[in-house]
């Protein structure tokens, strides 16, 4: 199958069920088609997410809205196996075994009620997985063309070069922002780059909007500053810095605002200077870069 390019931004759909907003389906396809007018096509999923239901009730949305499904790219994460009414599982933990993820992929399809998806991402690691089963797992839903590209989410460089002796991974979602930047001290970023390995963000805000503290005090000023120059609202500077590192980070944007979606575009134009983008970061930082 062909692998149709990511938006810029992605839509996290995370809010958009009992977890968030817990929208209806006309507040889904409301928001579908926010993020599609705006040039955002691309759309986040894990199976856990709203205790297991947010994706059925996308893909209700989505069968509903009659939106082209080739205009659109689907990312599901599977792995995490979580106490719940509708699993038969005493604690909380990974299952990586290959009959697992493939049925775990297969209920995301049907789910979403579509016939393949873009992506499909390993939600955290396990101490327990095999590299072999994996593969094994992702070549088959390959084979069937139920997946077009394989990824993880929250693995170190470690991690990623043991799935990486059995099958190749093109994407990592990681925890990445202006609060969160240990990624790119600590060799992740890096170790991305040299493997040809694209990095997708969650929570790309960080904690500036969370904690009312000195920090996002300092750096909430410092944003406002560069706001007024970019003529943008002060959380698309906070992006901006992200889509300005090299690596080529796509963040995914968690929002079921549609007047916030309607923006969030804007950060892909603006390209910071480069002092400008070492002051946010030792905004953030409390001190001067090292």
């Amino acid at each position: 199958m062909t692998k149709t390019p990511f938006s810029n931004i992605i839509a996290g759909t995370m809010t958009w069920g009992v977890w968030g907003k817990d929208c209806n389906t006309k507040q889904m396809i409301g928001l579908m088609n926010c993020c599609i007018d705006n040039g955002i096509t691309t759309f986040d999923h894990a199976d856990i997410y709203g205790d297991y239901t947010t994706e059925a009730a996308f893909g209700i949305a989505l069968n509903e809205s009659k939106i082209e499904r080739n205009k659109i790219q689907l990312i599901s994460k599977c792995g995490i196996q979580m106490e719940s009414v509708s699993r038969n599982n005493l604690i909380k933990h990974y299952d990586y075994s290959a009959s697992y993820i493939i049925w775990s992929a297969e209920q995301s399809l049907k789910n979403l009620k579509t016939d393949y998806l873009d992506l499909l991402l390993l939600h955290r690691p396990s101490p327990l997985m095999r590299a072999d089963e994996i593969a094994e797992a992702i070549e088959k839903l390959k084979n069937e063309g139920k997946i077009v590209d394989f990824g993880v989410s929250n693995f170190t460089p470690a991690q990623i070069d043991l799935i990486n002796t059995k099958i190749k991974i093109n994407y990592n979602q990681i925890k990445f922002s202006i609060t969160d930047f240990n990624a790119m001290l600590d060799g992740s970023l890096a170790h991305m780059q040299t493997n040809n390995i694209k990095p997708m963000c969650w929570s790309p805000l960080g904690s500036v909007f969370k904690n009312d503290n000195e920090q996002s005090q300092h750096l909430i000023k410092t944003a406002t500053t560069l706001s007024i120059k970019y003529d943008v609202p002060v959380d698309l500077i906070f992006l901006a810095w992200i889509l300005n590192h090299p690596a080529g980070i796509l963040p995914v944007c968690g929002t079921a605002d549609k007047s916030r979606i309607a923006k969030l575009m804007k950060a892909t134009s603006i390209q910071l200077e480069l002092q400008e983008w070492f002051t946010l970061w030792s905004a953030s930082a409390g001190v001067a870069v090292p």
